[in-house]
């Protein structure tokens, strides 16, 4: 599968034709009256009504992969091409302030929803581009950060706009949404970046500001930062000395956004405490408000999600998808056995969650003990969450974990569909992601994805432990997401039956482990996780 730039099928619900593969033109430049010159130097005679189809900008600003689709002009209509709007995130803060730990979760949400997502660090870039101060020459000491050293600060302001003309380029080439890393502490820095971007037709720009006012969260930044490349090497005094000596530079220039900033009619946001207080002005456009409603919804708190798939179905035994078919003996087996399994994990959790906060290690407090349990509303899912105890469990079965629907291929095996709809089984082949199953209802890979986005969100907001209990392609989407898994290889992703998957998501990464149910034992053996 191409991964970039992405390709576009026909998006119609109820539709089972063939992905066509179209490739997007890396750029659209404006030159005269005369003519236009579309992608890779094709030019096209304009009359007045196409330039100004060029030109306009959408009113819509909804475009998901996959469920939105617009009518093009008639020279364009072969190009297939989504003239929508690009997005640039510019990250402001102070150093230790979790920027980087925004970054990474953005990022992970935007390219699962399937927009191409790119981070551009300002300072990777500068320590790539420095000799540096140490034997390893990859760092600066405090006085580079210094507002009085005129000379670096004219080097941090070149390295910020290397990074923005690198993201530019990247935008032009067929990506969505860009992300300029950097501290853009001061509001000369912003105000330059932002005259750069003036100069790009339809790109809009959203400012992310991350606070950090909590002692225990910012003590254990700072301690992170203590094993970046800038302090490789280096005792670890010596390096918090320098890093706090940094901070102190940091503060005499820095500038928050406020109303001054306001006045430039710029878009932003505010973190307060990891989206504990979020302060919006401005807020235009899908992109942007996707992004601002998925940081105020997450939380440090640990917690373990645990996903599986149901146990075995009657029609699991014979190969048949789809249906609504109820759990085989051994299937209500490995129903038991998980509901005391998970019950054994949440006593050992709690042990070892009340241990860290008995040392001061804990990030947050302990806040929810209850554990969640969450399953389709599909009878195989139901059957294999009966062993749970609803007085101390919360359980929940909602339709957005439902399967997805097969259309007129529901109740068949692959056999049977390979043989009464050969190009139907090929086109699901060469391009699954895409693929929509043909009938009333039918569903794609993207379909599936909007159709948990909210769950998403909602696991995030979340400080329990969670149990879910779903389906195949449904627990690919959601370990694609949790695990960042390439979007080319998360619709071929291995999830067999009985197999327990436990994610902890953590302030500077993502623990996965992963369970198999070995009947002979009647308990989950631990092994590998392979991608």
């Amino acid at each position: 599968m191409h991964k970039d730039p992405i390709q576009f099928t026909n998006p119609l619900l109820g539709t089972g034709t063939r992905p066509v593969a179209v490739n997007i033109p890396t750029s659209v430049t404006r030159l005269t009256n005369a003519s236009t010159v579309v992608g890779n130097g094709v030019s096209l005679a304009s009359s007045a009504g196409s330039v100004s189809a060029l030109r306009r900008r959408s009113l819509c600003s909804i475009d998901q992969p996959g469920m939105v689709m617009s009518k093009l002009p008639q020279e364009l209509e072969d190009t297939q091409h989504e003239f929508g709007s690009k997005l640039v995130v510019i990250m402001v803060g102070l150093p230790a302030r979790g920027k980087s730990y925004l970054v990474k979760k953005l990022q992970r949400y935007l390219t699962w929803l399937q927009y191409d997502t790119k981070v551009f660090n300002v300072g990777n870039r500068r320590r790539i581009a420095s000799k540096g101060d140490n034997k390893d020459g990859t760092s600066h000491s405090h006085a580079f950060f210094d507002p009085q050293n005129s000379t670096a600060k004219t080097m941090r302001d070149e390295l910020a706009l290397d990074s923005l003309e690198e993201l530019i380029a990247w935008l032009k080439q067929g990506g969505r949404v860009g992300i300029h890393d950097a501290t853009n502490s001061s509001r000369e820095r912003r105000k330059m970046l932002l005259n750069r971007l003036d100069l790009e037709p339809n790109c809009r720009v959203l400012f992310i500001e991350s606070i950090c006012t909590d002692p225990v969260v910012l003590a254990h930044n700072i301690t992170m930062k203590l094993s970046s490349p800038d302090y490789k090497g280096m005792d670890e005094a010596q390096a918090r000395a320098d890093f706090k000596k940094r901070l102190e530079n940091y503060e005499k220039a820095y500038q928050t956004l406020d109303e001054e900033d306001e006045e430039e009619g710029i878009q932003y946001c505010k973190l307060i405490n990891v989206g504990k207080k979020v302060i919006a002005y401005n807020i235009q456009g899908y992109l942007a408000g996707q992004c601002i409603f998925y940081l105020m919804n997450f939380n440090l708190s640990p917690r373990c999600i645990w996903l599986t798939r149901h146990g075995e179905s009657v029609d699991n035994i014979v190969g048949k998808i789809g249906g609504d078919a109820p759990l085989s003996a051994k299937g209500k087996r490995y129903g038991a056995c998980l509901s005391r399994f998970i019950n054994h994990q949440r006593q050992e959790n709690e042990r070892a969650r009340q241990m860290e906060a008995e040392a001061g290690t804990a990030i947050t407090p302990q806040r929810e003990k209850t554990v969640a349990v969450w399953t389709s509303m599909l009878t195989r899912t139901k059957e294999t969450v009966e062993e749970f105890d609803p007085k101390e469990y919360d359980i929940k079965h909602m339709r957005f974990l439902n399967e997805i629907y097969a259309g007129i291929c529901e109740g068949l095996s692959y056999n049977q569909i390979e043989q009464l709809y050969p190009e139907e089984f090929e086109a699901r082949r060469i391009n699954k992601l895409f693929y929509r199953y043909p009938g009333m209802g039918g569903e794609s890979y993207l379909d599936v994805i909007q159709r948990v986005n909210p769950l998403i969100v909602e696991l995030e907001r979340m400080t329990s432990d969670l149990v879910i209990v779903t389906h195949r392609v449904v627990l690919r989407i959601l370990l694609g997401y949790l695990m960042d898994i390439d979007r080319s290889a998360m619709p071929e992703m291995e999830v067999q039956l009985h197999t327990l998957y436990c994610v902890e998501p953590r302030p500077h990464g993502t623990v996965v482990r992963k369970f198999r149910w070995a009947e002979e034992l009647d308990w989950f053996v631990e092994e590998p996780v392979v991608v």
